[in-house]
């Protein structure tokens, strides 16, 4: 679990990541590397100052990569050290990015080991009506079935998988992807939608 360091420090963004405490978990996920390749990857251990990730394809060291992770988000940083199936980035973060970390991570750590139920910011709906349709920024259109909707976000059944962190949009609410599952996608919408605007969906 993280120490009182890793939330009352205050140094400038990018300071040594040794004033964290890590902790060991397993975060699924998908990065993108500095050639725009994309790679599924697993968090091994993380803090608010770097991450160490597990991955088929071997990093560079001062290679810039970008993830994004289940119940993180996005991700960003430089390979400080690699070995051939994982590698440590020193994570490229704003004070107000690493405080939300170290809130996050302690409560994975704490979910992880209470047996906490998942952690979802807003309560979720299943429409009456759940056929719908996804437009991404490059105009393709494809038919979707809304699984569950909030306020924040929308589980979706759909044949194709948008990369990590494309922009789509659902009805006339614009989100990005967060997440694959079997079924399809999560989106995380740009902002909190008002209640009406889901009503709408629902």
């Amino acid at each position: 679990m993280l120490n009182n360091q890793a939330t009352s420090h205050t140094g400038a963004p990018g300071t040594s990541p040794d004033r964290y405490s890590s902790v060991t978990i397993s975060l699924q996920g998908r990065l993108m590397r500095a050639d725009h390749s994309e790679h599924d990857c697993i968090v091994e251990s993380m803090s608010p100052g770097d991450a160490l990730i597990s991955c088929a394809s071997r990093a560079e060291e001062g290679e810039r990569i970008v993830a994004y992770l289940d119940h993180i988000g996005r991700i960003e940083g430089k390979v400080t050290s690699a070995t051939a199936r994982s590698f440590t980035i020193a994570l490229n973060a704003t004070e107000r990015k690493r405080d939300k970390l170290a809130a996050q991570l302690t409560w994975l750590a704490n979910k992880h080991e209470l047996g906490l139920p998942e952690d979802r910011r807003h309560d979720r709906t299943a429409p009456d009506s759940p056929m719908s349709e996804i437009l991404l920024d490059d105009g393709r259109r494809y038919p979707c079935r809304i699984i569950d909707l909030s306020m924040s976000g929308a589980a979706i059944e759909i044949d194709v998988r948008p990369a990590f962190g494309t922009m789509v949009v659902l009805g006339n609410m614009r989100g990005r992807v967060v997440r694959h599952f079997q079924e399809g996608i999560a989106m995380e919408f740009m902002s909190v939608q008002p209640t009406d605007r889901v009503q709408q969906m629902v």
